[in-house]
């Protein structure tokens, strides 16, 4: 049996030979948006296409012709849409789960798989590093047990993609708050967060919350037109 693993995310590839060995199939990784195609995921006729951390948009020719699988980080049908751990912590929601659902034409709005508890209490990198862990135990069960997807229930809500300029933590006056916000933003290639003054731009990274302070590691540098 052939599966795709789908990932823009390193740290999936160290799994798939776990994943290999545990449901004695064939996984081909893919990490490049151009090798994405039909015809070459045909060669190969994978029962899943497995998305655990993809930033492109999936094509109808992929979703329409191949089971794909995508995971998000929030109990479905709440939270749809962009920057769901973030997002979710803005909320002070600490624990979610991690929801296994079909692609379709509609964000997020796809059958569910199953869904599996995950803590958001960490940095950002280490919260994604524990869902990679989960994503791939689930898509050994998945394999495993060729579980049939149900109709998503429950209230809905939609999560807008945060931009850069919202890392921006000036506003804050609660040490709790100020640390959430520095600790999920703290991972590659994420905008983390930030203090402007006149002439510094400050960013912040590995916090810890400590009796009346918080202690985090600050990169300063001139400010330049790119902070605004």
């Amino acid at each position: 049996m052939n599966n795709i693993v789908v990932s823009s995310k390193s740290w999936h590839r160290n799994y798939i030979r776990e994943i290999e060995q545990r449901t004695n199939s064939n996984i081909v990784y893919i990490e490049k948006q151009e090798l994405l195609l039909k015809n070459f995921l045909e060669e190969y006729q994978p029962r899943y296409v497995f998305f655990p951390h993809w930033s492109y948009i999936i094509t109808p020719e992929i979703y329409e012709n191949f089971e794909c699988v995508i995971f998000h980080m929030t109990d479905l049908p709440f939270g749809r849409g962009g920057s769901p751990l973030q997002n979710l912590i803005v909320r002070e929601i600490y624990e979610t789960k991690l929801s296994a659902l079909r692609c379709n034409q509609e964000l997020d709005a796809g059958d569910i798989y199953m869904k599996k508890k995950l803590s958001l209490w960490g940095s950002a990198e280490e919260i994604y590093l524990r869902a990679a862990e989960l994503t791939k135990e689930m898509i050994i069960e998945l394999i495993q047990k060729d579980i049939k997807p149900e109709p998503q229930r429950g209230a809905q809500a939609i999560f807008k993609r945060r931009t850069p300029l919202e890392s921006d933590i000036s506003k804050l006056n609660d040490l709790g708050r100020i640390f959430d916000y520095i600790r999920m933003l703290d991972a590659d290639q994420y905008p983390n967060a930030f203090l402007n003054t006149e002439q510094l731009h400050m960013e912040f990274t590995r916090a810890s919350l400590k009796n009346g302070y918080i202690q985090a590691d600050v990169k300063i540098k001139l400010r330049t037109d790119k902070d605004e």
